[in-house]
This record gives C-alpha cells, sequence and structure tokens, in this order.
C-alpha cells in the first residue's frame, strides 16, 4: 500500500483523530501511560541483563553479589506490578475516551437537523457501524499504539543484545518478522471488511430475535405462527455470521502457527549456537542467559508488535465509520444571510411555489410543481390516496428536507432563512407515527415543550384538550406513572402500580396531548389525529380540536373525510400534484375525486336491512 493509496490516508488522518481525541480527554492519562509504556518496555530487559551479572558473579564467586541480587529483585517486582496498573490506566482512558467519543457522536447526529441521511440506508449503515464501534476504537487504538511502542522498546533493547552477541543472529531474527508483519496486517483489513460485511446480518439477526420477545410483536407471532420463520430466519443470519468469523478464525490460526512455527525454528537456531559456544568458552553462563532471554524478548517483542500493529489497523478502519458520522455536514443548508431572520408569529399563511421533491436523484418525484397556500388562522385539510404527497409535504413544512426544486414562504420568508430549531418552535405537530416514550405520562407530554416541561398546570390542561385527564388521573401514581412495564427497579419488579401499559387510543390521546402541550405554536400539524379511536371518541375529539383550532393555523391530514368536512379549505392531492381544492360542499358540488371518495365512505355508513328480515305483523 502505497503512501498516497486513500485507504492509507483514512487510517492516518483516523491515528490522527483518535491521538488528539485521547490527548483533549485525558491528557495527565497519556502521560502516566507514556511512562509505564517505556518501564513495562525497558524491565524485561534489566531482568535479562541483571541476570547476566548475577549468573557471571555466582561463577566467579564475586562478593558484591549482593547488590546485583537486590536489583534483579527490584527489576522483578517492576515486572509483576507494571502490566496491572497499566491494565487499570488503560481502562481508565477507555472510560475517558468513550465517554467522550460517545458524547460527540451523539452531539454529532444531534447537529444533523434533517432526516435526509437517517432515512439513507447506506449512511444508517455507517451510523450503526459507528454507534457499535465507534466509542470504543480510540481507546483500542491509543491502547494498541502503546502496546507497539512497548513492544518496540523491548525489540530494540534485545536486538542490540543479539547484535553485541551475534549480529548474524540480529539478521535472522529482523527478516523472520517481515512476512509475520505482513500477514498480520492482511488480517487486520481482512477482520475490518468482515465487520462491515457482517453488520447488516448482526442487525437482521438482532430485528429477528426482537420480534420473536417483543411484546408489541407477540399477539400477531402467536395468532400467525411466525416463530418458526422468523426463528429460521434469524438463525440463517446468525449461521452467516459464525460463518465469517469462522473463516476469519481459520486464516488467523494458520497465520500464528506459522508465525509460531517459524519463530520456534529461529529460536532453536539460536540456542544450539549459544550452547556450543558456551561450550568453546565464547561465550560465558551468563551470556548464555541473556541470550535466551533476548532471543525470548525478540519473539515476545515482534508479536506484541504485530498484533497491536493488526489490532490499531482494523481499529482505524472500523473507526472511520465514527468520523464518517462526526464530520459530516449539515443535512440542511444553514440560512444565506449573516443574521438569519427572526421567525415572525404567523400572520398570512404559509404558500408553496412550485415545490418539486424526491427522496433521492435515482428515484421518482414524490411532489411534482405543488403550489399551495396555508392561509394564516383558518384549516387547510390535505386528502388523498396513500402516495399522494401529504406525508412528504409535511416533512418539508417542519424543514426535515428542503425542496428539491421551488420554494416554501412564511409570511414572505423563504423557509431556508430561519434557523431550523427557532422555525420549529412555532409547529406543533401529532404524526401519523407517533412516539410512545417509556416515561411517565407527565414527561410524555411535557417533552412536546421542554422549556415548561415541569409545568404541571400546563400538562393537565393539554391532558384536558386531548380528552385523557381523567385517565392519566387515574393511574396507580397519576401523572408520575411510568408508561412502561420494561425499566423498573428490582424493588419494584414485584409492584404491579409501578408501571402501567396504555391502549393504542389512549397512547394517540396522549400524542395529541404532547402536540397540544405547546400551545404557543403557530402551526399544528395533525396527521390522522383520531385513527386508533373508536367512533365516540373520535368525535368527542373532532369537536375538541374543532374548538382548540378556531382562530389557529391547522393542517388537517386524514382518509377519514367526515373529520375535514368542516376545515376551511380542503386539498386534494393526486399523484404529487393539487387535483382539487376548496370547502367540503365546493368540492362535492365539483364531482371529482374528493366527491368520489367522500360517496364511498359514506356509502360504508348508510343503513340497508337485511333482505331475510320478516316484517312485523300485529296480531
Amino acid at each position: 500500500m502505497t503512501a498516497s493509496d486513500p485507504q492509507s490516508s483514512s487510517v492516518a488522518a483516523s491515528l490522527r483523530a483518535a491521538g488528539g481525541l485521547a490527548w483533549s480527554c485525558a491528557a495527565r492519562l497519556l502521560a502516566v501511560r507514556v511512562l509505564l509504556t517505556i518501564g513495562v518496555g525497558s524491565a524485561p530487559v534489566a531482568v535479562a541483563w541483571l541476570m547476566k551479572v548475577v549468573l557471571d558473579r555466582l561463577v566467579e564467586r564475586d562478593q558484591s553479589l549482593l547488590g546485583a541480587v537486590l536489583l534483579l529483585a527490584g527489576a522483578g517486582v517492576a515486572v509483576a506490578l507494571l502490566p496491572e496498573v497499566t491494565r487499570y490506566v488503560d481502562a481508565e482512558l477507555q472510560r475517558a475516551i468513550t465517554l467522550t467519543t460517545r458524547e460527540r457522536l451523539y452531539a454529532a447526529v444531534g447537529r444533523l437537523a434533517g432526516l435526509r441521511r437517517f432515512e439513507n440506508p447506506r449512511f444508517h449503515d455507517r451510523l450503526s457501524l459507528a454507534t457499535q464501534v465507534g466509542p470504543t476504537g480510540p481507546s483500542e487504538m491509543v491502547n494498541s499504539v502503546f502496546g507497539v511502542v512497548q513492544g518496540a522498546l523491548t525489540l530494540g533493547a534485545f536486538l542490540t543484545t543479539l547484535a553485541v552477541l551475534n549480529p548474524w543472529m540480529l539478521l535472522v531474527a529482523s527478516v523472520a518478522a517481515v512476512p509475520a508483519l505482513r500477514a498480520e496486517l492482511q488480517l487486520g483489513r481482512q477482520r475490518a471488511r468482515m465487520v462491515s460485511q457482517l453488520g447488516r446480518n448482526a442487525r437482521r439477526e438482532f430485528f429477528y430475535a426482537e420480534l420473536m420477545t417483543s411484546v408489541i410483536a407477540a399477539k400477531e407471532v402467536r395468532l400467525y405462527g411466525l416463530s418458526g420463520l422468523f426463528g429460521a430466519r434469524m438463525f440463517a443470519e446468525l449461521r452467516q455470521i459464525q460463518t465469517g468469523n469462522r473463516r476469519m478464525d481459520r486464516r488467523q490460526m494458520i497465520v500464528q502457527c506459522l508465525q509460531g512455527l517459524l519463530g520456534a525454528a529461529v529460536a532453536g537456531g539460536g540456542l544450539i549456537w549459544a550452547v556450543y559456544s558456551a561450550r568453546d568458552g565464547r561465550l560465558t553462563i551468563g551470556d548464555v542467559s541473556v541470550f535466551v532471554a533476548a532471543m525470548a524478548g525478540v519473539q515476545g517483542g515482534i508479536a506484541t508488535i504485530i498484533a497491536n500493529t493488526g489490532k490499531v489497523h482494523e481499529a482505524m478502519l472500523l473507526f472511520d465509520h465514527y468520523r464518517y458520522v462526526v464530520e459530516a455536514q449539515p443535512d440542511l443548508a444553514a440560512p444565506a444571510a449573516i443574521a438569519p431572520h427572526a421567525v415572525p408569529p404567523l400572520r398570512r399563511g404559509i404558500e408553496l411555489r412550485d415545490v418539486w421533491f424526491r427522496y433521492d436523484d435515482d428515484l421518482p418525484w414524490t411532489l411534482r410543481g405543488v403550489n399551495l397556500t396555508i392561509s394564516a388562522s383558518g384549516t387547510t385539510a390535505l386528502v388523498g390516496r396513500n402516495g399522494a404527497g401529504k406525508s412528504t409535504l409535511v416533512k418539508l413544512l417542519c424543514r426535515f428536507y428542503d425542496p428539491t426544486q421551488g420554494s416554501i414562504h412564511w409570511d414572505g420568508i423563504d423557509l431556508r432563512e430561519f434557523p431550523v430549531d427557532h422555525l420549529r418552535e412555532r409547529i406543533g405537530a401529532v404524526f401519523q407515527d407517533f412516539m410512545r416514550y417509556e416515561l411517565s405520562a407527565a414527561d410524555n407530554i411535557g417533552v412536546g415543550d421542554l422549556p415548561a416541561m415541569h409545568d404541571r398546570e400546563r400538562i393537565e390542561a393539554a391532558a384536558r384538550l386531548a380528552g385523557n385527564h381523567e385517565t392519566l388521573s387515574a393511574l396507580p401514581n397519576g401523572y408520575d406513572t411510568l408508561l412502561t412495564k420494561i425499566y423498573m427497579d428490582t424493588a419494584d419488579r414485584d409492584d404491579p402500580s409501578t408501571g402501567v401499559e396504555l391502549s393504542g387510543g389512549q397512547w394517540q390521546r396522549l400524542a395529541l396531548a404532547r402536540a397540544l402541550f405547546r400551545d404557543r405554536c403557530d402551526l399544528l400539524i395533525l396527521d390522522e389525529p383520531s385513527s386508533g379511536l373508536d367512533a365516540e371518541a373520535e368525535s368527542e375529539i373532532r369537536t375538541l380540536l374543532a374548538q382548540h383550532r378556531a382562530g389557529r393555523t391547522s393542517l388537517l391530514i386524514s382518509h377519514r373525510l367526515n373529520t375535514i368536512r368542516d376545515a376551511d379549505t380542503i386539498v386534494v392531492l393526486s399523484s404529487g400534484t393539487v387535483a382539487e381544492q376548496g370547502n367540503h360542499a365546493e368540492l362535492v358540488e365539483k364531482n371529482g375525486l374528493y366527491a368520489r371518495l367522500f360517496r364511498l365512505q359514506a356509502d360504508g355508513y348508510e343503513f340497508e336491512p337485511p333482505t331475510d328480515t320478516v316484517a312485523f305483523q300485529p296480531r
């Protein structure tokens, strides 16, 4: 691999990024780790030379033996203690670095204000790998780099020893290390590639495992007998993962066995030379001792360098996914003006001007030249078949995406001229796929307006508007009841009042209360706000919302046309274009798409007595 190789450049960039990150969050620990590395790398060399001195003085019956023995004992203590201290410092480094990397990763994810990257499968794959291996990658790299340095110190010192005793053994040991190093680097690249390739298999395996154990999926899994299907698919993914791991383990075993055989051959040859040299008087007993230690030290140093170099290389390649996410550019354009416009209260309305949109360049258009005005202080309803573009239009209004062509204006100002977070403070929404937070009932509502999250009076007022105040008040701990049975403390495990599960309709009312809690917003978006409710509850919610929407700007989306017939303007979308618009009476009179859809639904409610009913005959 050349220096100009993009992969080599990426690895070098990742190494610099990891080192800079480690220094920024744990500089003192890094300094201590440097000293420990020097100590751990030097201690075996000191032991070997001190052992030579002790043995030679024993043979010569030198009276100054005690000092050398004491130094040897001290070096032995260092060899025993320094690795344990190093392991503790490594663990502290890992904790410090992991905390910082996680913080930066999720801060970077939070900076992605739109949905384009989240709904991009390729980015999502890299994000999954970043969350899986990114936070621990820098600490693994730092530890492995120190392992390389430590091995290099030991190796360098023992190679110097070999050079003094037998320069030819130095050459042989050095040459033997080259193929081992190349093989380990290749293994590191293969391991990193395997993790990326098997990442999707791992996520699918987890997905099927979740389906088989999920409370939400339990009913359908049992009703349709899906355990066998999902189990077979889960084990198929697991077998594929294990096949990849087995293939990698086999390669690693072969490489390491060959390395071991080569190392044993070199060490054996060196030992034979040392024994015969000592027999011939060319080496002392101490020289043989230090030579044996040097050969072992060279082999150990080479093994340490090779293993840690492979780990560094593998960690670098995987850490690249973390860098990709953390360094990702914003997915929404920043306001062009130096001083972005403040978002004013909505006075005139929101205007879509020739808006075209598609989710990717190779995908079809979802919206095609939409021109539409959502008048302030009125209710606009969106209707249309599935796939007509209703949800996409909502995403554009919330600025989860920007139009591919055209523009959207808030009282005449392009949405892109506003800071996106300030714009969203002006919008409240109930999405069709609303969230069910495993938090308390109060928190489920309070997250709709974070500055007022602990304002219990306003929370209860929003719940009353959504028609579920009595339900939430009657929970075992009232609004403080956890709406889950999963996250419980050990002491609460046997207390059924700790957490509860709500019905689908109750969750929908809670999501509605969350949107209504943001009562200072200018635009309220209601996407199928009553789809999970029974007829009576739907009628109640429709009345409450009609009262709440009076004089407010709201956008209502529903497939149930009876819920939107009182809207000021009804917009019919078809294939990404505005097919019709007007009020209910105008559209029915026009006898177009809306009128046909309305009649289809109305026909379903017409009462037809059974044909086999026997007429009542008085006696």
